[in-house]
Parts: C-alpha cells; sequence; structure tokens
C-alpha cells in the first residue's frame, strides 16, 4: 500500500548528486522541488553551494528544472538568478505538473530524475509519473505551517517502510551499495 511512497534512492542532499552519477545512469535531465531542497522555506537567497551546484549541471548540459506547488511569484525570485526554467502551482503529487515538466525538457521519463525532500508530494507524486527519484533530507528542520502535517504523516510512513524495506537507507550518493 505505501509503496508508493518508496523512493527510489535517498540521499542527504541534491548537492552530492554529480553530473557523473547522472551519465552514469542514463539521467539528463533533473526535476527539483524548490523549497527545503534547493533553498530554505524561509529563505529565498541560495547558498554558494547551489549556484555550484546549478553550474556544473548546466557545464555537463543537464537542464535543471523546479517543478512547486507554489505561485510563479514565489518562485520566480529564485529560479531567474539562477537562470532555470520551472513549473508553478505542479499539485503534487498528481501528475498534471511532472509531466509539464517532461515537456520543457523534451525527453523520455527514464531519461529524467526527480528530487525532493517530501514523500507525500515530490516522491508519491514522481512514483505515480513513472519518474524515477531521490528523497533529500530537508535543507532546514524547520517547515512551513502547511507542511507540518505532511511531516506528521511522512514519519508515520517511513517507518512502516523502513520495516518493509530494511534496504532503504541514507547514502552519501545515488552509487552508494551498488
Amino acid at each position: 500500500m505505501f509503496t508508493k511512497f518508496k523512493p527510489t534512492w535517498m540521499v542527504e542532499a541534491i548537492y552530492q548528486i554529480t553530473p557523473e552519477q547522472l551519465k552514469k545512469r542514463n539521467f539528463k535531465a533533473v526535476l527539483t522541488d524548490l523549497d527545503n531542497t534547493l533553498i530554505a522555506w524561509n529563505n529565498p537567497d541560495g547558498t554558494e553551494e547551489l549556484l555550484l551546484w546549478i553550474e556544473e549541471m548546466k557545464n555537463a548540459g543537464i537542464p535543471v528544472v523546479v517543478i512547486s506547488n507554489n505561485k510563479a511569484v514565489r518562485i520566480e525570485r529564485v529560479v531567474n538568478q539562477l537562470g532555470l526554467k520551472y513549473v508553478q502551482r505542479a499539485m503534487k503529487p498528481l501528475t498534471k505538473g511532472f509531466k509539464e515538466a517532461q515537456k520543457l525538457v523534451d525527453l523520455p521519463k527514464d531519461q529524467i530524475l526527480m528530487v525532493g525532500d517530501q514523500i507525500m508530494t515530490d516522491i508519491r507524486g514522481a512514483n505515480a509519473a513513472g519518474i524515477q527519484n531521490v528523497l533529500v533530507k530537508p535543507v532546514v528542520e524547520s517547515d512551513a505551517w502547511n507542511t507540518k502535517f505532511n511531516r506528521a504523516m511522512e514519519r508515520r510512513i517511513m517507518k512502516y517502510l523502513w520495516k518493509k524495506h530494511p534496504e532503504m537507507s541514507w547514502r552519501k550518493t545515488i552509487d552508494d551499495n551498488e
């Protein structure tokens, strides 16, 4: 029942995913959540680490597309300075936003990787859309009020998933323990 919430991989942070790892697995684009995946939900300014990661992806020819349930005005504060495309009001976990993002990168699903910090929206949505995915730890431990309920549910679901799938663990990269 809860397998729709099971991530393909679990990595500490998005910055640990490298172009080399992506190319090794034939991923040619990254879709990513915004809040608590790329940036702290309560701070729209990206870190130096984020800027370097985006530059590294661009230099490798790997497009990064932000897919967020936020409105454009919230997303644009971040993506405009980074030169990224985005999908606003994605309605995750529904597949609508994932389909929009797939059109933006013009690639088949098996060449796209989704990265997010929430299993209720990012991971469940990616699984429903048939896109492999990475669950990352939130950038900051606090959450916006509208995410707190999801986090409580996620703790229960993750407890079940870890019991059912003991191989699930936080890794340094998507290549760990192959």
